[in-house]
Order: structure tokens, then C-alpha cells, then sequence
């Protein structure tokens, strides 16, 4: 008894109280020290399969028995062909670790495939990088898509549901395209052969603007004849250019690699190769109003242009020359009539200056102020002085009114007058 305590009492000393964050780091380290954890396989069939904005991937891998959480970083899921989904059995590969805030193990996985399709996946892995290094996935080669597809080539099973749901978005969106079916089988031994035959009688026939090469989703195995590198040379080759639209959102093809555009699904490859028909409409309007307006802006400019180009013509016209010459001749009549009038006034003050002179020399002026001219009766000769007469001569006196004769009796001289003081 005394042993036994003594033997609890060691134990006791010596056992050691973990924290719960140093016990969950010494089993991760634990598990990330053994090689053989942090490079697994592991199969199951996936369940609570999410993936949020952040974009990466979470899932649970079960069987029968028991289940393993399952981590994928984004940039891994951005390298994966294909993704799963829920109930979907799968062969996953990566490393154990434990995630510590949540104290559970869990595998970060790297590399996601459909079970019992690891062959077929390294065959697909060779096949792209084989066409990769030949240069059909080089973005250069690539082609613009037409804006405006008069003729649109469809090559996909005539069964399928990616064929009516194409036509539906062909119809919503444009319908006016002519839309040219080249059915194919899309699965199985004879659908590599027959998607390589309908591209090239389409590219030969009927010439399309654009072709969308569709179908719907599938595993691995459904999809294989769009992993054909046939096919993946005659998207190549195509004369128009190509849009894949192959299974759904997360599947990838070497068919998606080749194709100038690649769609997460038909019903988006139909939708990339052709414009909306509403949107059009919008920008039709918009166009009409833009166009309406600039017109306006147009007619405006040139009516004013046009009203000095009038204004200016008007101007320069031989009637606006006219009547400025008649306005000119009128100022200059009537300049002339006010020079002649005062040319007249002047010449009408000066005659009667003249006749004022005229008058006070006037010589029957001076006779009726009551002067008389005195003329010989011989000769007419003007009498000025009694020097000029003698007594019984006869002469002449021409008064106002008349003139009657007289004779001279005596001569009288006036006494010389002496100038006024």
C-alpha cells in the first residue's frame, strides 16, 4: 500500500498539464514529421462540398465508415480541370496537418481526380502539354469574335439538351443569325471522328462566321472526346473562329485550351458569340437620340451660316449695289440743288446789286429826281458847261417826261463855291 502510494505520488509529480494550443501543435508537428502523411491518395465520395467568395475549396471525403475534412487553397483549385461534386467519388491528393483553431486534422489537398480515372488524367496531362508545347494554346493565335454573326455553325448531338438550350439563347438574343446545325455524336468511340467531320463540312459548306462547339457535362470519361487530338487540330485549323462551351462551369477539355474562346457552358458560349438584341435596341436609341441631337446642333450652325453667307451675298448683290446708288445720286441731286440754289441766291444778290448800281447811274433815274439833260440841236453833243453854248442857239432839253427845245438868251456862270469849313 505504502508502494502504491509512493508510486502515485512520482506519478503525479511527473505528469505534465498541456495547453490545449501546445497539444494540438505537437500533433500537427507529429503528423508533418512523418513523410508518408504529407503525400496521400486518399479515396471517398465528397459531401458539404462549398466554395465561397474566397474562392477556395472545402469538402469531406467519406466512405462506409468514417470521414476526412478536405481543404483546398484557391490557387490549387485554379489548376484543377475539373472540380466535384457533392456525392461524386473522387481520388484526392495531399498532405495530413490539423487545423488549430478548430482542433481537427485535415488534408490540404493539391490534386483532385475522379476515381479510377488516374490513368485517363495522365493522359490528359500528357496531351496538353504535348499540344501546349506545339503552340495551339497560344493566345496569339487566338481570334476576335465577329460583333455581328450573320451565320453561326453548331456542332453538337441533335439530342442533346445543350442544343435546345443554344437555340434559346440564339433566339432571346439574336434572331436574326442563321444558325446551321453539323450533328455529332459528343461521347464515345465515334465522337472524336465525328466533331472533327462536322468543323470541316461546316469551314467548307456553309462558311460560318462563328462556330460553338457544345455539349453538356459529364466525368472525365464523358468528356474524353473533347480531350481527342483531332479534334483539338481541327479546332485549329477551323477557317471561323471557335467557342467551346463543354460541360459545366468547372470542367475543362483540351478542346477549351484550342478554341479562341472558351465558355463555362453552352448556353454562355451562346451568349459570348452574339449581341443582345435588347441591349442593341438601348444603344440603337441612345444612337438616335445622339444623332437627333447632333442635327439639330448641325441644322442650327448652318442656318446661321447661312444667315450671314445672306447677309454678306445681300451685301455684295447688284441690288444693294443699286440702291446705294440711287441713295447716292439722291444725295448728290440734292447737294446739287442746294449748290445751284445758293449759286443762284448768290448770282440774284449780285444782279441786284448791279441793277441798284445800274439804277443810281441810270440817266432818267437822275431826270426824275428833277434833272434835265441838255443837248445841242445840231449835233446832239451833251451840254456840261455855259462855255459850251452862246446866246440864240438852239438846243434840246430832255426832261422826265419828255423833251421839248429852247433857245439860249444869255449865258449865266455860277460862282465857284467854296468848300465847306
Amino acid at each position: 500500500m505504502l508502494l502504491r502510494m509512493s508510486q502515485m505520488s512520482l506519478w503525479t509529480a511527473e505528469t505534465r498539464v498541456w495547453a490545449v494550443m501546445d497539444l494540438t501543435r505537437y500533433v500537427r508537428e507529429l503528423l508533418e514529421s512523418d513523410y508518408r502523411l504529407q503525400d496521400v491518395w486518399v479515396a471517398g465520395e465528397v459531401s458539404n462540398l462549398s466554395r465561397p467568395a474566397s474562392g477556395h475549396l472545402y469538402f469531406t471525403l467519406k466512405d462506409a465508415e468514417a470521414s476526412l475534412r478536405c481543404v483546398m487553397w484557391r490557387s490549387e483549385v485554379a489548376r484543377q480541370v475539373q472540380l466535384p461534386h457533392d456525392g461524386e467519388a473522387v481520388e484526392v491528393h495531399g498532405r495530413l496537418s490539423v487545423y488549430e483553431a478548430g482542433g481537427q486534422y485535415q488534408l490540404y489537398a493539391d490534386t483532385l481526380r475522379s476515381a479510377g480515372e488516374g490513368a485517363l488524367f495522365q493522359e490528359f496531362l500528357r496531351r496538353k502539354a504535348r499540344l501546349e508545347a506545339e503552340g495551339l494554346f497560344d493566345p496569339a493565335r487566338k481570334r476576335r469574335l465577329p460583333a455581328w454573326p450573320r451565320r453561326i455553325g453548331l456542332v453538337t448531338s441533335p439530342s442533346g439538351a445543350a442544343l435546345r438550350d443554344v437555340i434559346n439563347v440564339l433566339r432571346r438574343r439574336f434572331p436574326p443569325a442563321e444558325v446551321i446545325l453539323a450533328p455529332t455524336p459528343v461521347q464515345g468511340a465515334d465522337a472524336p471522328a465525328g466533331i472533327v467531320q462536322a468543323l470541316e463540312e461546316l469551314n467548307r459548306r456553309s462558311r460560318p462566321d462563328v462556330i460553338l462547339l457544345v455539349r453538356g457535362g459529364g466525368s472525365l470519361e464523358d468528356l474524353w472526346a473533347f480531350n481527342d487530338e483531332a479534334v483539338a487540330r481541327a479546332i485549329a485549323a477551323s477557317a471561323a473562329p471557335v467557342v467551346s462551351g463543354v460541360g459545366h462551369e468547372t470542367d475543362f477539355t483540351i478542346a477549351d485550351f484550342v478554341a479562341d474562346v472558351r465558355a463555362p457552358t453552352p448556353s454562355a458560349a451562346a451568349e459570348l458569340a452574339t449581341p443582345d438584341r435588347v441591349e442593341l435596341a438601348a444603344g440603337i436609341r441612345a444612337a438616335g437620340r445622339l444623332q437627333a441631337a447632333a442635327l439639330r446642333r448641325l441644322i442650327e450652325r448652318l442656318r446661321w451660316d447661312l444667315g450671314d453667307r445672306h447677309g454678306a451675298l445681300r451685301l455684295l448683290s447688284p441690288g444693294a449695289r443699286l440702291a446705294g446708288g440711287r441713295q447716292r445720286v439722291d444725295e448728290l441731286g440734292r447737294r446739287g440743288a442746294a449748290v445751284m440754289r445758293h449759286a443762284l441766291a448768290l448770282r440774284r444778290s449780285g444782279l441786284q446789286g448791279l441793277d441798284l448800281a445800274l439804277r443810281a447811274v441810270d440817266p432818267l433815274a437822275v431826270l426824275r429826281r428833277g434833272f434835265a439833260v441838255v443837248r445841242r440841236a445840231d449835233d446832239h453833243s451833251l451840254v456840261r458847261s455855259v462855255h459850251q453854248v452862246s446866246g440864240g442857239e438852239q438846243l434840246d432839253v430832255r426832261v422826265r417826261d419828255g423833251s421839248f427845245p429852247v433857245e439860249v438868251l444869255t449865258r449865266r456862270r455860277e460862282p465857284p463855291q467854296k468848300p465847306a469849313s
